[in-house]
């Protein structure tokens, strides 16, 4: 039997400070649920925007190559676009937002020349060229923002998951052991009570 359940005024003070921490503690839990469900809605938001954005600039960029492949060649297109070199500038950092370290993906914006001439080119290479820059930018975004709206995601369901564990469990335990020793301990006042009464009748 575990002694912290005998019915003593020690026992009942740390019961009732337990049960104090306890509410305490799924007070917090479900301010960092909502806090964390918020940042998560905010984060979908953004997600379904920059895919929009991504599908449209796709469109224009996939029909720009089109027409750069009828102008000048499927073949030369693709020669030159073995020239192009590979992105090197991404960098990934954390930041925290309620003790969840969320990813923070920054690149240098793209300053680099085209790799071809353009006395040899025509304008849809151009606007291709411009419009898949646009979709590595976006797809970039996108990837921490998803990443980020995943780890909030299992952060939410741990966080969950602790918090009903506290409100199903913890301190509906607490609370009944506060009552039992508090139960206990008045009727053992009683029984006090009684036991001096009948000892002071006898005295007399």
């Amino acid at each position: 039997m575990d002694p912290n359940t005998f019915p003593t005024k020690g026992n009942l003070i740390l019961a009732k400070n337990s049960l104090s921490l306890a509410r305490m503690g799924y007070d917090l839990m479900d301010k960092k649920r909502n806090i964390l469900i918020r940042e998560m809605m905010d984060l979908i938001d953004q997600a379904k925007e920059i895919q929009s954005q991504i599908d449209t600039t796709f469109s224009e960029a996939y029909a720009a190559l089109q027409i750069a492949n009828i102008e000048s060649g499927i073949n030369y297109v693709q020669s030159i676009s073995y020239t192009v070199p590979v992105e090197d500038s991404i960098r990934i950092k954390t930041r925290s937002i309620m003790g969840v370290e969320i990813p923070l993906v920054e690149s240098e914006p793209s300053r680099q020349s085209p790799t071809y001439a353009f006395y040899t080119t025509r304008e849809s290479l151009d606007k291709a060229r411009s419009a898949f820059q646009k979709v590595k930018d976006l797809t970039i975004r996108l990837s921490m923002v998803e990443n980020s709206a995943y780890r909030l995601a299992v952060a939410i369901k741990k966080t969950q998951k602790r918090a009903n564990a506290l409100k199903n469990i913890t301190i509906p335990h607490y609370v009944a052991l506060t009552k039992d020793i508090s139960d206990a301990l008045e009727e053992k006042e009683r029984e006090e009570f009684t036991r001096l009464k009948v000892i002071k009748r006898m005295k007399q």
